[in-house]
């Protein structure tokens, strides 16, 4: 980190290595189960550098809280906010394609207890 804020500000002299890039351009159709997976791939290492921090945050002030509870209490929170954007846009996606009643059938069929919650 020390070396990366050094090369930021100009300090440290520029190392080639480090300005050099990959890409890789795959020839998937889309809605294909690969196209899917290369997808995820890039989404995951865009994210690392920006999630593993916090996380790592979030894991160390729950490890020293108190109590389980409020410990479970912050990674609940944390796990809220960063799956509740990710199913809210799904279920919008599923409700523009029409695929949303199909999974409420699905779910229904495969679980019939939840027909009886309410």
């Amino acid at each position: 980190m020390a070396l990366f804020g050094l090369l930021a500000m100009g300090l440290a002299g520029p190392l080639k290595w480090f300005e050099h890039e990959l890409r890789f351009h795959p020839r998937v159709a889309g809605g294909h189960p690969l196209a899917a997976y290369v997808l995820g791939l890039a989404f995951g290492f865009g994210w690392t550098p920006c999630i593993g921090p916090v996380l790592g945050a979030i894991l160390t002030l729950s490890a020293t809280q108190t109590s389980l509870s409020e410990g479970i209490t912050l990674l609940s929170f944390y796990a809220a906010g960063l799956g509740v954007p990710f199913l809210l846009a799904a279920m919008g996606v599923a409700m523009m394609t029409g695929q949303l009643s199909a999974f409420s059938f699905w779910l229904l069929k495969t679980i019939p207890a939840l027909g009886r919650i309410g």
